[in-house]
């Protein structure tokens, strides 16, 4: 489940432990992809560490969904990976983690704990060291590095009023907290959303890796509820309501054909439209973007910024969606 502008601790392992960054190369390569998936994408990075054999990214999605990036990143390395390195098979395990976190309660928590990995992992001897590790956003955050990918306004500017101070406060923040252990609630904890089947766990196939995502939720139960509204619980959705009824039903409002939808024109009536079908058959109905690509004549990555875009004029396009659901409305 994906709501736009969720902020999610993302964490992926090599099948059977085994690395997935052998040397600096393999690691150089994948922070060169990361920051291509983070352009195509919009995914914005607040903070991310490499390790041997898994990784830490804390990302906020926009309008692409995780899974688009998660699948460019995690095949682009697997297949760049087997190829160095002359191996075959699967490179991750089949399930990457994500969980859903409440930005007021744990964004700097996050932050401090993903960026302390290389040191409680032993890949690093000192938090001296951690401070001049190129492959965590930390040093970033301290100004050693420049990556122009990975968003740092939002953890300097909640620790301090000037770039100077802010990084101190942050160096200091992370210090504090320098000989904790794993913390299982971080990694761990929440709601799992995997479990029950919910509609938004999908499987991420290309070439020879398969991935799905393990989903959970952390935060407490306000922040679950909100995030339930926002989406809309997939365990709710209406898939009575087929794709062919929301279609005529947006086009009658706006008094278009339906055969205009797919075409090249991009006047005020199409487009509002084309935006308001991807907003309601993918937030509202619980349908798919695939199902959506021929009807539109859009790519998969254009139905769902046409979808966020839908949620500008959600007001007008749920009356329609009520109007469906209405006991007399024809079937």
């Amino acid at each position: 489940m994906d709501a736009v502008g969720a902020l999610h601790h993302v964490m992926a392992r090599g099948i059977e432990g085994c690395d997935i960054f052998r040397d600096d190369s393999d690691r150089d390569e994948f922070v060169r992809r990361l920051a291509v998936v983070v352009e195509r994408t919009g995914l914005e990075i607040h903070a991310w560490t490499l390790m041997p054999n898994h990784f830490h990214l804390l990302a906020r999605t926009k309008i692409a969904p995780l899974e688009r990036a998660m699948r460019a990143l995690l095949t682009g390395h697997a297949i760049y990976f087997n190829r160095r390195h002359q191996r075959v098979g699967h490179l991750f395990q089949n399930r990457y983690k994500s969980i859903v976190c409440d930005h007021d309660s744990y964004f700097l928590e996050l932050v401090r704990y993903i960026h302390l990995n290389p040191l409680r992992g032993g890949v690093v001897p000192s938090l001296e060291a951690l401070d001049s590790y190129p492959y965590s956003g930390h040093a970033t955050l301290l100004g050693r590095y420049r990556r122009p990918w990975q968003v740092t306004e939002l953890v300097l500017r909640a620790l301090g009023n000037d770039a100077v101070s802010s990084a101190a406060a942050y160096r200091c923040f992370v210090s504090k907290a320098a000989s904790q252990g794993r913390r299982a609630d971080l990694v761990g904890g929440g709601l799992v959303r995997s479990a029950g089947g919910w509609a938004a766990v999908k499987e991420l196939r290309r070439g020879r890796e398969r991935f799905a995502s393990d989903e959970r939720v952390l935060g407490d139960t306000n922040f679950v509820e909100r995030l339930l509204a926002e989406l809309g619980n997939p365990e709710q959705f209406d898939r009575a309501i087929i794709l062919d009824r929301v279609v005529d039903a947006v086009c009658r409002r706006i008094g278009m054909p339906v055969a205009q939808l797919p075409g090249r024109s991009r006047t005020a009536d199409v487009l509002r439209a084309r935006r308001a079908v991807a907003y309601l058959w993918l937030y509202k109905c619980g349908g798919q973007s695939s199902e959506l690509v021929a009807l539109l004549g859009l790519s998969r990555f254009s139905i769902h910024r046409a979808a966020h875009a839908g949620r500008a004029d959600s007001q007008w396009a749920e009356l329609i969606l009520d109007e469906l659901k209405a006991p007399d409305a024809t079937r």
